[in-house]
């Protein structure tokens, strides 16, 4: 299993792709609106909302889901304002975590997250404590049946991809600078490769192995941000052993 993107294999074995669908467009329109009001709504002049495009169409989101989402950041149509808040912590065994949450009510989700880290045997970081842990990263997660090795990469290589890890039994794995994203993104939207998870996300540069009491507490403490209605991305260099997220 690469070590690159536990966290979303996990997810991924679990079958929560398809059962989170809403939650997934949810962040990504959150993440179009912000951009587009703090960059304009002009696709080609903003990276970041070009971005976000780029993430909304590799989840297959209806292009009217984009127009609202841009609209309602340029203010052509009534939206809520958004405001930014990352929180950085420590798991079970002292495993590093950056929880990125988008919020129209900061002193709701400040102690909410609070709670969570405090329940599931972690603790809220100073900001700044984890950050230099993790690297902005494009991944990509393609199942095994969508193309073989060789073809796929071969076309990621050829549109910017860094890597292509194939660790995982179940699924191919693409790594990209975030510049390179869209190109890889309509890359294999032109050969016709269907992606399982496409996402811009923070990557770990080391992970710290967790024993079996501790990987469960960990996978607890992860599951219950990612439900918070205000959480738009959780990351961490948990290492879970395989066996615990086959049984999960």
């Amino acid at each position: 299993m690469s070590g690159h993107s536990k966290w979303s294999t996990i997810k991924h074995k679990k079958g929560a792709a398809d059962a989170k669908r809403g939650k997934i467009f949810t962040r990504i329109i959150k993440e179009m609106t912000v951009a587009a009001r703090m960059g304009g709504g002009d696709v080609d002049g903003n990276p970041r909302l070009r971005a976000a495009v780029a993430e909304a169409k590799a989840n297959n989101m209806p292009k009217d889901n984009i127009d609202r989402a841009i609209k309602r950041g340029t203010g052509e149509l009534e939206g809520v304002n958004y405001e930014e808040l990352t929180y950085e912590g420590y798991g079970p065994g002292g495993v590093a975590i950056m929880v990125e949450t988008m919020t129209d009510n900061t002193n709701r989700t400040t102690p909410e997250i609070r709670h969570v880290f405090e329940k599931c045997g972690g603790n809220m970081g100073t900001p700044g404590s984890v950050r230099f842990q993790f690297e902005r990263k494009g991944y990509f997660a393609i199942e095994k049946s969508a193309a073989s090795e060789d073809r796929l990469m071969e076309i990621a290589l050829e549109a910017g991809a860094d890597d292509l890890q194939t660790d995982d039994a179940e699924i191919y794995e693409i790594y990209t600078t975030p510049e390179a994203f869209e190109q890889v993104r309509q890359a294999l939207e032109k050969n016709k490769i269907p992606t399982v998870e496409a996402k811009l996300g923070m990557i770990p540069s080391n992970y710290v192995k967790l024993d079996e009491a501790k990987s469960k507490q960990m996978m607890r403490l992860m599951e219950m941000l990612d439900d918070q209605d205000d959480v738009q991305n959780v990351y961490t260099n948990a290492d879970i052993p395989e066996e615990l997220m086959e049984g999960e």
